[in-house]
């Protein structure tokens, strides 16, 4: 059985996730691929469903509503430890984050790394056809974020990752509640407070060229105010062993 599986959230990424499920096939060959689609109203789960009925590294889940990308990757993380996994790969559906970057980020993680970060924002990173806008948003919440929970990492939002499963294991899923990429924030925070490495491999992110975007204000307003509580309890609470966090 593979040891890897692969989740690609979805909704209404039709014209991506053919593309996107390839170019991870060729990468990672072994993997298996979660595909979990919210109901999407273009017909991404009824492609989903076609890609799986050809190649058994391919399954479904389909959820019954547009439940955010947190409960998506929480339900993705539930299979994984029930399956006997060893390490889940977050990657975006659009086909912004490259697959050819997969074996070097999981053989960081076979290597001891409790979570490899695909990151942007550490030398060697970097991104492309970017707005102006989500670009200085970006750079405010990897350093806003970062300073409010005494956090090393650099790219703390970044959506393109691996988990060794033991870590996974070990947080506390059951109170996750963030959505968006405020999510990413608060899993990586808690791995890293945890006393997890954490290792940063540099990626270049290149804007979808199908599709829109899913971020919309009140993920904005989420994170800012999840962060800024988090960072104010922790300043109350005793800090425990701090994290190594690397770049690569």
């Amino acid at each position: 059985m593979p040891d890897v599986l692969v989740i690609v959230p979805t909704y209404d990424e039709r014209d991506n996730l053919e593309p996107i499920v390839e170019r991870i096939r060729t990468a990672v060959p072994d993997a298996d691929i979660l595909i979990v689609d919210d109901n999407s109203a273009d017909g991404t789960g009824r492609l989903a469903d076609a890609l799986a009925a050809r190649d058994e590294h391919v399954t479904v889940l389909h959820r019954p509503v547009k439940d955010g990308l947190g409960r998506a990757y929480l339900a993705g993380f539930r299979l994984a430890l029930d399956h006997g996994y060893r390490f889940v790969v977050e990657i975006d559906a659009d086909g912004s984050h490259d697959p050819d970057e997969l074996p070097a980020m999981l053989a960081a993680a076979r290597g001891g790394a409790g979570l490899v970060l695909g990151s942007r924002w550490i030398p060697g990173g970097a991104v492309r056809n970017w707005p102006r806008l989500r670009l200085m948003i970006s750079r405010t919440a990897n350093r806003y974020a970062p300073w409010a929970l005494r956090s090393r990492i650099r790219d703390i939002t970044a959506g393109y990752r691996v988990y060794r499963v033991d870590v996974l294991r070990a947080l506390p899923l059951a109170e996750i509640a963030s959505q968006g990429y405020c999510f990413q924030i608060e899993m990586a925070w808690r791995a890293e407070r945890a006393g997890y490495s954490v290792l940063e491999h540099p990626i270049v992110f290149v804007e979808r060229e199908r599709g829109s975007s899913k971020m919309h204000l009140g993920i904005v307003l989420e994170a800012f105010w999840r962060v800024t509580v988090w960072g104010a309890t922790q300043r109350l609470t005793p800090r425990k062993r701090a994290a190594s966090v690397t770049m690569k």
